[in-house]
């Protein structure tokens, strides 16, 4: 597996596309960074042509044009499992915060975040919240190797949903940051980019 040449930064349910500016101003990897939003989320405009997950996921896709690292948060890191499974040749790696990864989270602690804040965001597009996918038997066939970064002060992801990643993603670190809440890559860029830099040194395959 070549090297990452491009690195795509996803955001979460905000659609926030300066979520990741702070870690990527701290990476010294010469890829091509990409910030990608979600029309309809946050500052990107609606698109009449998205209109479920699914649409979501083939916009990553044509961004996924060469060798390409994905790095996303929260619901984005959905978005990026289901990436690196179409496209086992092109996703080099996986970096992936405070997210659900796509497996089924009950009995591990999450908090039920997705009714309030759609109420407090009445303008984001509703399809997301129904959206409860299950890729647990599927993410053994994941290649890349994968970096998950968790807080210890999450309520919406806790440790228990990155360490059950862990063990169903074939190459996966779990890294905790202690005092991290769901913003962590955000406010702990300078903690947070070093893993990142480490992790995309790493070849396809190896393990920390």
């Amino acid at each position: 597996m070549p090297t990452a040449s491009k690195l795509l930064f996803l955001p979460g349910v905000s659609g926030d596309t300066r979520f990741w500016r702070p870690v990527a101003a701290l990476l010294a990897h010469p890829a091509a960074k990409v910030h990608l939003g979600w029309p309809g989320f946050g500052p990107t405009p609606a698109d009449p042509g998205v209109q479920g997950i699914d649409d979501l996921v083939a916009r990553v896709l044509r961004e996924v044009d060469r060798p390409t690292a994905l790095i996303a948060q929260s619901m984005g890191g959905v978005i990026a499992v289901r990436a690196a499974l179409k496209r086992p040749e092109l996703v080099t790696h996986l970096v992936l915060t405070a997210t659900s990864g796509g497996i089924d989270t009950a009995g591990l602690g999450v908090e039920d975040w997705r009714p309030a804040f759609l109420r407090a965001h009445p303008g984001l597009p509703a399809w997301f919240i129904n959206y409860k996918p299950d890729l647990a038997a599927e993410l053994s066939e994941v290649t890349a190797p994968a970096l998950l970064l968790w807080g210890d002060a999450d309520p919406i992801s806790p440790v228990a949903v990155g360490r059950r990643l862990a063990e169903l993603l074939p190459h996966a670190e779990l890294r905790v940051i202690s005092g991290g809440d769901h913003d962590l890559a955000r406010v702990h860029a300078a903690r947070v980019a070093p893993l990142i830099e480490a992790h995309l040194a790493k070849t396809s395959g190896s393990a920390a």
